[in-house]
């Protein structure tokens, strides 16, 4: 980004990146049946970091955010939510992208940058889970840690494939986008 400017080429790399999310939050295991309701392992998380790895926090988040978003807007059990969706995966995006973008990008810092990028996702989504179940809808604790346990499982699972294959994605996509002098943040 110029100036703090998007240009067109920003532009189409977040809509790009967007789509990935999107397309990458439908390719899931068939969903987990668990007491609260089905659950699901995606690899919606992987493109997020991936985002915020390439592109930088800034266009790296909106791609998530906006990729997620339109994720939830086309699922009416998720659509209420969307914007939450947005704040969410921005923020897993901004904090992988932030990390990654000073200094010098050591293999070690690009997977620093996935794990704190994944694991703020999962802390804000059990904020989000908490703040719901126990201060919203008034449930009794037993029940919050119930659901914090299983959605924090799960969330952890995706947590864990967002750090691994985003890198491994990141290391095999860098140099292809390099050479297609595609600006790399």
């Amino acid at each position: 980004m110029n100036n703090k400017k998007f240009t067109v080429k920003d532009l189409a790399m977040i809509g790009v990146m967007a789509a990935l999310v999107f397309v990458g939050n439908n390719l899931q295991l068939p969903k987990i049946p668990t007491p609260l309701g089905p659950t699901r392992i995606h690899l919606g998380n992987v493109m997020c970091i991936l985002g915020g790895l390439i592109f930088g926090p800034v266009s790296g988040g909106f791609a998530a955010g906006i990729g997620g978003a339109i994720f939830d807007l086309m699922d009416p059990n998720y659509a209420r939510e969307f914007w939450i969706t947005f704040i969410m995966k921005f923020a897993m995006a901004y904090v992988a992208g932030l990390i990654l973008s000073k200094g010098d990008k050591t293999k070690f810092k690009v997977i620093v940058a996935a794990v704190i990028g994944s694991l703020s996702y999962v802390v804000l989504y059990l904020g989000k889970t908490f703040i719901f179940e126990y201060l919203i809808i008034k449930n009794p604790w037993q029940t919050v840690a119930g659901v914090l346990i299983t959605k924090g499982t799960t969330s952890l699972i995706n947590a864990l494939l967002a750090m691994v294959v985003s890198v491994i994605l990141y290391y095999m996509i860098v140099p292809a986008l390099r050479k297609a002098k595609i600006s790399i943040k």
